[in-house]
């Protein structure tokens, strides 16, 4: 393993502009990530216990091709469902046990529980093969440390910004009971995008409006001022907050407004796929560097672009936690397909720190932090395979 320090020439926030955005639960971009990374889940579980081992699989080729509505003041309809495609690769199970069931259950128990429209709405298309063997042995129980099953690499970053933080608070506001009580008719899908110039600070948001709670022109564009209010007031900080700039100030009737049946862009409007939203960190962020990896859906066992991203993120911030020198933290780490996972290629490492530099002391502290982290792989791995971290 090679580990290179490097140090980083200002905090990220220090920049004159930033840029980050997040898509919500219901975004087609998220819903292809929670399904995939569902059944990921589904597949750990039922491998577990049939063969009391995780055996391969990467099931992260979900996607979303978004149906047709008619939406209308006081309720519209759904005039053809959204078609939702699993596609990937998983070991068989045993006594001819029924990948496809699995998938489908897996995928209609995640949307039941992530959505308030019924799920009903979605046709589930189960597409899972078995893998080729030289991949399913990467992972075989002869294996002392599963390998890497390809080379790439995963990035995280340590702390987040203050633009950051404000649109990951914003979505915990538009995912609240608090505001869903307020707002019977915001949507599940929702994207915001933050924008920050020296220190003015903007967002765009898109929110979906479920039709049913909306009974004229008027009642909307007056629910959304209230819904500005209502958001702003819950920051510790002033921000320009936009909610569909879209809408035409002077429609007439519904098709100028941002007015769904059932709350998703995808019965309509949008489609979507795995890997196009957010990334481990919950956030989708071009002035960081960020890996193009889709980690929902891949194995947790062997499948570097979900397991690199999370400990690469965990490390940056157990580097910024436990070390008071360091001020952020930016970690790349590369591995090699067919070498153990907790011997990457490469552990780049680039830093802040208050005068510039690093002492010999903090380096082996350092160093003595990257090792746990590689020698704590397994556990994360079963962390990662019972969805305890986060990875969209």
């Amino acid at each position: 393993m090679e580990l290179i320090l490097t140090p980083a020439p200002m905090r990220h926030a220090q920049q004159r502009a930033e840029i980050c955005e997040h898509k919500g639960i219901g975004h087609p971009d998220s819903l292809c990530d929670g399904v995939a990374d569902a059944v990921s889940q589904a597949l750990c579980a039922a491998y577990l216990r049939e063969y009391g081992e995780i055996r391969h699989h990467n099931v992260d080729k979900a996607l979303l091709i978004g149906g047709q509505s008619t939406p209308a003041f006081g309720g519209g309809r759904v005039d053809q469902p959204i078609r939702l495609i699993v596609a990937g690769r998983a070991d068989p199970l045993p006594n001819g046990g029924s990948i496809a069931d699995l998938v489908h259950n897996a995928a209609r128990d995640y949307l039941v529980h992530a959505l308030r429209f019924p799920a009903a709405v979605f046709r589930i298309e189960p597409a899972v093969r078995p893998g080729s063997l030289n991949l399913r042995r990467v992972v075989a129980s002869d294996v002392t440390v599963p390998v890497a099953n390809d080379t790439s690499f995963g990035v995280g970053f340590a702390p987040y910004s203050p633009l950051e933080q404000t649109v990951l608070r914003l979505s915990e506001h538009l995912r609240s009971a608090s505001f869903r009580e307020a707002f019977p008719m915001a949507g599940d899908d929702f994207k915001i995008m933050g924008r920050r110039i020296d220190d003015r600070v903007g967002v765009t948001i898109a929110l979906a409006f479920m039709d049913w709670e909306v009974n004229s022109v008027a009642h909307y564009f007056s629910r959304k001022a209230e819904m500005v209010h209502w958001l702003g007031s819950r920051l510790d900080q002033p921000c320009d907050i936009r909610i569909n700039t879209l809408d035409d100030p002077n429609a007439t009737d519904e098709t100028g407004l941002y007015l769904t049946v059932t709350g998703l862009s995808a019965e309509h409007g949008d489609d979507g796929q795995v890997g196009r939203g957010n990334r481990v960190s919950g956030l989708i962020t071009p002035f960081r560097a960020m890996s193009l990896e889709a980690a929902a859906g891949k194995n947790p066992v062997s499948h570097v672009g979900k397991i690199y991203n999370v400990l690469a993120t965990t490390l940056a911030n157990a580097l910024v936690a436990r070390i008071p020198e360091i001020e952020e933290a930016q970690v790349q780490l590369l591995s090699a397909i067919g070498q153990p996972v907790n011997r990457p290629q490469l552990v780049a490492i680039a830093l802040v720190t208050a005068d510039g530099r690093l002492d010999e002391v903090n380096k082996a502290h350092i160093e003595d932090l990257v090792r746990a982290c590689l020698d704590d792989i397994p556990a994360l791995s079963a962390k990662l395979a019972h969805g305890e971290y986060r990875v969209f």
